[in-house]
This record gives C-alpha cells, structure tokens and sequence, in this order.
C-alpha cells in the first residue's frame, strides 16, 4: 500500500502532506521518507459532524451487526500482511515478534466484542410488574444501556496496535454503538494509516454510515484541544503520560458539558518480596524482576518499577544478582528519540539526588538508546524525595529497603495509584502477605500473587486501571469486557409497551 500521509475524514482522505512531519525510524534515528498532514480545524470539524451524524443509524445498528463490522475490521487488518509489522516496527523499534503478538492481541479484543455482543452479554435488567404489591402496586422497569455519542480516541505511543488505531478504546467505543473521531499518535502515523485503512474497508463492506470512524494525524498540539473541547465528543479515552493527560482533564472540566475522561496516565506498579521468597530463591526472583522490567525497554505501562522488601541476610544476594542481570543488558531502542532523551535526564537526575545509590547500569550504547538502571533507597528518603515517587519510563527500577512490615505499610500509604502490584512470597509469608494485600489493594486496579505485571489478559475479569494517576476513572477498565461501559450510560424503562423497547430488553 501506498502511503498518503492524509486524514482519514468520514471515508474520505483529505489533507496536504507535502509540508507535513515525518516519523522517525526509531532503530536508525532518522527520519522516515513519508510525511503527514497536520489535520485542520475544518478537517476535525467535518469528521466530528459526520461522526455525530453517523451516530443516529450506527446506534441503533443491530448487536449482530455490530459485532460483523468488529470482526470485519480484525480480518482486514491481518489482511495488510507483512507491511503491517515492517511500518510498526520501524517506527517504534519494537521487535517483529512484540508487534506480530500485538496484531494478534488487537484482533483478539475486536474478537471479544463480537462475541459478547453476538451472545447478548449487554442486554440489561428486568423486574416485573407486581399489581398485587402492598402499599402501592410495582410498575414493571427494565434497565438498558445507550450509548454516550461520538468518542475521542488518543493513540498511546507504546502499543502501535493493541492501544492504538484499532485498539481497545476503539473496539470497545465501536462495540457500544459509538463512532470514533481516532487522534493518531505522531510516533507511528504510517501505522495508524494502514488500520484506518482496514477500517475504512470493514466500513464499506458492511455498508455503514462512512462518518462512523475518521483518522486525525499531526503532531499540532491544538487538534487535542478541539476535539476534547467539542460539543458533539461525549467521552474521551487516552493513554499517556500524566503532563498531558491533566491538561486535557482541565479543558473537559472547563467545558459547558463535563464528559467522561478515561485516560490512563502513570503507573509504578510496585513489587513486595517477602522474606520467605528470599530464602527460597532471592537470585531467581531477582533475574525474574530484570526480565519483567526489561520487556519493551521498560515502556510497558505494567513495568515493575518499584521493588519493596524488608532487610534481611538474603538482601545482599538478592541485590548482587538484580545488579548483575542489570549489568549484563544491552542497551536497547525507546520508541522515540524525545522518550529516549527523557529517560535519560530522569535517570541521570536520580543519580545526583541524596539518599539515593546507583547499584547497577546496564551497557552502554548509541545515544538514542536507553540503558538499565538499578538504584536504591530507604524509607526516610523516598518520604522526602518526591521525584522517586514518579514512573520512569523505561528500563529503570529503585528497590526500597525496609526494616520492618511497620516501615512497609507506610510505604504503601506513601505510594501513588497504580495499574498493579505484586506480592512475591511463600506459604510461610502468608500472614504477613495478608497484611500486604489488604493495604495495597487499596492503590491498584490488579494486585498479582508470585507472578510479574508485566502482560494484561484480555477476558471478562480483567480490569486494567487504579487509582490516579494510573486512571483518571478508577471505576473503569480500559481492558476486557467490561471495557464496554465506559461509553454506554443506563437507562430504565417503565411500563413501555413492547413496541417502544430495544430489542433486548422486549419480552
């Protein structure tokens, strides 16, 4: 396929890519030979009308058919083929097995949907009428779900795919009846075109209203802003870092209209080694830590980031081996230079702070490139070091020493929310687990039991969110099932005739 560097706007590409920006190949560091137009304010406008014109037939689109156009769109995206996984990885640097996954995962989400919406998964409540109720008799009501209207969706700069053109926010907004306005991320455009692509011909062979998904490419911090602040944009699903997240948050707080905000913006994701676990194996549990935090560079949203546990004579084995695994990684490709820049001076900063000690970095390498870290602190310090309670995104972890389950349920108090936490133990660690457990479950959306964060199932019990800033909706989850609800809203129906009702909620 050719790529135009265009907009994809309601079934039509529009836009001048001649003076537009570039990706940057992430391996080379180079810019990439197709450019893409910024979106103009007319171009967004347009899309955000005839998606809001496409909402009046595509919400009320059959659950059978919705659930075709979802599975339409998952077989021609693996109809795109190997130019797929080439535009993916040069753009973000990713290797071609983490994409080719990727590809599966996100046409495993369109899959769910379908499913779910093919067996009736949403179809509501129902409480019958009881004319012989005492003091007043019950009128018969039925709980439904309409959908919210037109979506913003933000492309995530980490999974090209599977959070991305096509990727949950998308399928789960489509497979409530909403169409989508897609904000495309600047990281990996030509990717971006090639699923709107797919889209566009899911759209066209199931003969939909074409308003119903448009592609807005730039990298004009201005097109976020007009689509945020929109009239016609009921909800908004992003994913990113926290800076940016909290200034979309304003400008939705500021509207006329507050709307739902999902955005998913920061997470540590800490991990509590009991002692028990460090008898056993403390040099397997520390390998198994780097591996986890080396995955994608450290740029998975679920990267183990903090490690917690309580000083004992294992310590310093633990320590060693973390500290030689770390040194034995090879510097490796972030998905942009900005993020590799920014990885670099939050490690560097972490270097100059007091209290806090460089164990282990991992080799050297081209400057575009991130390098492990390893550091450590204590308690006392990380109260007073707000810089150590922030994620860094990428390869770099600190390990909090602790002197006593006292000293670790303070840290858990101290900590931010999170999109999980790990408890690594044995049964021997149990009480002292329970204690854990209970105290962080109250800062995370997944708390793991003797696994690593890193990977989200996609299923109807996941949930993949927690507290701020890991969301900005702690109620929600932007993976599995129940991903649905945060662009469908109640509403109950009392004592309609069946001819007035949805279809699910008819007798």
């Amino acid at each position: 396929m050719t790529i135009t560097g265009k907009n994809l706007i309601a079934g039509e590409w529009s836009g001048d890519a001649s003076n537009g920006f570039s990706a940057i190949n992430a391996i080379k560091n180079e810019a990439m030979s197709e450019t893409f137009a910024d979106a103009t304010t007319q171009e967004i406008e347009h899309a955000i009308v005839r998606a809001n014109e496409a909402f009046n037939s595509y919400q009320q689109l059959p659950a059978i058919k919705r659930a075709q156009f979802l599975r339409t769109i998952g077989e021609e995206i693996l109809a795109i083929g190997d130019e797929l996984i080439s535009m993916a990885c040069a753009e973000t640097g990713l290797p071609e097995m983490r994409i080719q996954g990727e590809r599966g995962r996100t046409i495993g989400q369109l899959g769910l949907f379908s499913q779910l919406l093919e067996s009736g998964e949403y179809q509501g409540i129902f409480d019958e009428a009881d004319a012989d109720r005492q003091p007043l008799p019950k009128p018969d009501t039925r709980l439904g779900y309409l959908p919210l209207g037109v979506v913003g969706v933000f492309a995530a700069s980490n999974f090209p795919l599977a959070f991305s053109t096509a990727g949950g926010d998308t399928a789960s907004a489509l497979a409530a009846g909403c169409p989508v306005v897609m904000k495309a991320h600047a990281a990996h455009p030509g990717t971006a075109e090639l699923v709107a692509r797919a889209i566009s011909s899911a759209i066209k062979k199931c003969e939909l209203n074409e308003g119903v998904f448009s592609l807005i490419q730039g990298k004009n911090y201005a097109i976020s802003s007009q689509i945020v602040t929109h009239p016609l944009i009921k909800a908004v699903g992003f994913t990113g870092s926290e800076r940016v997240g909290m200034i979309l948050q304003k400008q939705i707080n500021d509207r006329a209209e507050p709307i739902p905000f999902y955005g998913e913006l920061g997470s540590v994701n800490p991990q509590f080694i009991m002692a028990g676990k460090f008898a056993e194996d403390s040099a397997g549990i520390a390998q198994a830590l780097v591996a986890s935090l080396m995955m994608g560079q450290g740029q998975f949203c679920t990267s183990p980031g903090v490690w917690a546990y309580i000083e004992d004579d294992n310590m310093a084995n633990f320590e060693r081996a973390a500290s030689e695994a770390i040194a034995e990684t090879k510097a490796g490709v972030m998905l942009t230079p900005a993020i590799a820049a920014t990885y670099t001076r939050a490690v560097e900063h972490w270097q100059t702070l007091s209290g806090v000690k460089l164990l282990a970095q991992g080799q050297s390498g081209v400057e575009h490139f991130g390098r492990a870290a390893l550091f450590a602190t204590d308690l006392e310090t990380f109260k007073r070091t707000p810089a150590l309670h922030e994620e860094v995104f990428g390869s770099c972890a600190l390990i909090v020493r602790l002197k006593n389950l006292t000293e670790m349920a303070e840290f858990i108090r101290l900590l931010k929310g999170n999109l999980t936490a790990s408890i690594h133990a044995t049964d021997n660690d149990i009480n002292e687990s329970k204690t854990i457990a209970a105290l962080i479950a109250h800062k995370v959306g997944r708390l793991i039991y003797n696994q690593m964060p890193t990977g989200v199932e996609v299923c109807a019990s996941m949930n993949h969110g927690g507290p701020f800033p890991a969301s900005t909706d702690l109620r929600s989850t932007s993976v599995g099932s129940e991903a649905i609800k945060r662009f469908q809203r109640p509403i109950c129906y009392q004592n309609m005739p069946n001819e007035l009702l949805p279809e699910l909620l008819k007798r």
